[in-house]
């Protein structure tokens, strides 16, 4: 009887092992490739060198042509395996240090006045340390610095801030955002196209 019961028990236990170790995550691997190919692969983006980025991944925008990111938590900075928060409090003397540096370097770069406002998003990392977007008032406050180092008008960068916000999910959920990689993918493209026409 004791000898049936454990060679029911492991017959159970294959039985389970194969169906939910193997079936189960190779036919939601299956539907999800056939229903969202994108997504399930990454949500990459393209460009005519190959992947770019991903589209849920913040990436080290430095160079002054460029609109950069959020802050990364992550070490190294944007480390895409690293996924995670600081963890420190607002009360927290290396967390305040560390926020009054970003703003000295943001008013430095951006060549800001001490009474001009930084939105938050500028100088504090997100809750996954990846965050691949911005607000609107961030990316605003950039595109006179990004417009001078491309030689165009302020309008034209402005738009093509306009051009890629994202709405609300629902319409509701969040706030508007702009997603860095994004931006800049099109800010280059611009370069290129106007290169190509011989403006």
């Amino acid at each position: 009887m004791k000898a049936q019961l454990v060679k029911i028990s492991l017959l159970i236990w294959v039985m389970m092992t194969v169906l939910c170790g193997v079936v189960y995550p190779l036919f939601i691997t299956g539907v999800s490739g056939l229903a969202f190919p994108g997504q399930s692969r990454g949500s990459l983006i393209v460009n005519e060198k190959g992947i770019a980025g991903s589209v849920h991944i913040g990436q080290a925008f430095t160079r002054p042509e460029y609109f950069h990111g959020r802050p990364s938590a992550t070490d190294p900075a944007y480390n895409a395996g690293g996924s995670g928060a600081s963890n420190l409090g607002p009360s927290n003397a290396g967390l305040i240090k560390q926020v009054n540096e970003r703003i000295a370097a943001v008013r430095k770069l951006e060549r800001l006045s001490e009474d001009e406002k930084i939105p938050a998003d500028m100088v504090t990392s997100s809750a996954s340390g990846l965050d691949p977007h911005i607000s609107v008032e961030s990316a605003l406050l950039q595109a006179r610095r990004v417009a001078d180092e491309r030689s165009m008008k302020i309008s034209d960068v402005e738009q093509l801030i306009t051009g890629n916000t994202e709405q609300p999910f629902l319409g509701f959920w969040g706030s508007e955002r702009v997603n860095v990689l994004k931006l800049n993918m099109e800010l280059d493209r611009k370069r290129m196209r106007s290169h190509g026409s011989g403006k």
